[in-house]
C-alpha cells in the first residue's frame, strides 16, 4: 500500500487554485493586449470630386415660362349670419380677400349680412384626427337653423 502525504481535499483545493491562476493570468493578458494597444495611424486624405454641372438657363425666355400666371392670394375665411329675401336666417361660411369683399358677395347673391366675423385659423385641437371632418358650410349651399 503507497502512502499518500496531501490528502483528496487538499489536492482538489491546488487544482481549482491553479485553474483560477491560469485564468486570471489569461484575463490580464487579454485585457493589457486590448487596452495598451493603439489604432493603427492611417493618413485620412479628403477627396472632393466636383460634380458636373451644366444648368439650362434657355427655359426662361420660352413662351410656356413667359405665360406663368402668378398665384392668387390666400383668401381669408369668413362666418356670416344673413337674412335671404323671404327673411329665412341663414348661416355659413365664405371665403373672400377682405371682409368687405366678403359682403359685397354675400349682398350681391341677395342676401343681407346681419353678422361678418373672420374664423380662427388652424385647429382649435392639433390632436383630432384629420378623417374627422369639421362642420363647414361651403358657399353656395344654404344651411338653414
Amino acid at each position: 500500500m503507497a502512502v499518500v502525504f496531501i490528502s483528496p481535499k487538499q489536492r482538489q483545493k491546488v487544482f481549482f487554485l491553479v485553474i483560477t491562476v491560469m485564468f486570471l493570468l489569461f484575463l490580464v493578458v487579454i485585457s493589457f493586449g486590448v487596452f495598451l494597444s493603439k489604432p493603427n495611424e492611417s493618413s485620412l486624405v479628403l477627396v472632393f470630386n466636383k460634380p458636373k454641372v451644366n444648368i439650362d438657363m434657355s427655359i426662361f425666355n420660352s413662351d410656356q415660362f413667359e405665360n406663368l400666371q402668378p398665384f392668387s392670394g390666400i383668401e381669408t375665411q369668413y362666418s356670416y349670419v344673413a337674412t335671404d329675401k323671404n327673411n329665412n336666417i341663414e348661416t355659413g361660411f365664405i371665403s373672400a380677400g377682405s371682409i368687405d369683399q366678403a359682403r359685397a358677395a354675400l349682398e350681391g347673391a341677395g342676401l343681407d349680412v346681419t353678422k361678418l366675423t373672420e374664423t380662427e385659423t388652424g385647429r382649435s385641437d392639433p390632436f383630432i384626427d384629420y378623417s374627422q371632418s369639421v362642420n363647414v358650410t361651403p358657399v353656395g349651399l344654404k344651411k338653414k337653423p
